[in-house]
């Protein structure tokens, strides 16, 4: 458990809160508690931007975004695409389908672990050669978003066009082979590799995108095209793709359940998702005082409040 008294940020100059959705905003039966979804709409209404920031494609982010209730962006795939809830296109970096065949190629092993996510909301959406590979949690995930899986043998077929990224997934042991061969795949310049990990389900994803794409180049992006200074900006994540998002921000905030590689940092540590932590976030953004006992009970109120209606 974190310190009883998290942080002050001592005036409410936020003008931009861009939090992660998975082990972030989304508590550990995968939903936005309610103590969290009530604080993000205190921020809204006063005058905060809020962003998604998520390696979840736009259409699978979508159904988390829209129970927030009002209109934002959502800065998708770890970065590669920035759009509106409406739809609006701000920005794609789409990786090039020669970079993904060679990609391809050199990971020859681990092809029954890739996926390749293309930016459409059509079948074909998400390409594998099949799931015999994968583990359970990502079977689960894929199970989920069946409509848009095309099964292509070989994989390479599939890249007619640019995809979003290639994705390499399986359990930690699997995928930190993974992570060895790729840095021996003779593509240092041309690809970005951020990886998610969950120890505790054996869940391991390696994320393979364009050059120089990241949550952070995108979020960098956005708040320059809004006019927001860096000062002006807080993030909050909770593993290692998080990282670039949260060297750029003036205000980096991790979960208390954040990766050890977050916690070496020095960066502020709110509660951890199964205790709010976004709505503590929340509250440092406008300036408020965040005491763990008065966390815990606005967020024991609320979910009293959601047992009555």
């Amino acid at each position: 458990m974190p310190d009883a008294r998290i942080s002050v940020v001592t005036s409410p100059s936020i003008r931009l809160l861009a939090t992660d959705i998975d082990g972030t905003l989304l508590n550990p039966q995968f939903q936005i508690s309610e103590c969290d979804l009530a604080a993000l709409r205190r921020a809204h209404a006063a005058g905060i931007e809020i962003a998604l920031v998520t390696g979840r494609r736009h259409t699978f982010a979508l159904p988390i975004a829209k129970q927030l209730g009002f209109g934002l962006w959502l800065i998708s795939s770890n970065g590669a695409v920035t759009r509106s809830l409406a739809g609006e296109t701000f920005h794609r970096d789409l990786m090039p389908a020669e970079t993904c065949r060679r990609l391809v190629g050199a990971m020859q092993e681990f092809r029954g672990n890739a996926v390749l996510t293309f930016d459409t909301e059509l079948k074909g959406a998400i390409v594998v050669e099949h799931l015999d590979e994968m583990g359970p949690s990502i079977r689960r995930w894929l199970e989920k978003n069946m409509e848009y899986i095309e099964f292509v043998v070989p994989i390479e077929r599939a890249l007619v066009r640019d995809p979003v990224q290639a994705m390499f997934c399986g359990t930690m042991a699997r995928m930190s082979q993974a992570l060895l061969a790729l840095e021996h795949a003779g593509m240092d310049g041309a690809i970005t590799v951020l990886r998610t990990e969950y120890p505790a389900r054996d869940l391991s994803m390696i994320d393979v995108l364009n050059a120089g794409c990241s949550k952070g180049h995108a979020l960098e992006r956005w708040a320059a095209y809004r006019g927001y200074r860096r000062e002006e900006v807080m993030a909050v994540g909770d593993n290692h793709n998080d990282v670039e998002m949260l060297e750029f921000v003036g205000h980096p905030v991790i979960m208390g359940n954040a990766c050890e590689e977050l916690r070496g940092r020095g960066w502020t540590v709110t509660h951890g998702n199964d205790a709010c932590g976004v709505a503590a976030a929340v509250q440092m953004a406008l300036g408020a005082d965040v005491s763990e006992n008065r966390v815990l009970r606005t967020w024991r109120t609320g979910i009293k409040d959601h047992h009555r209606k």
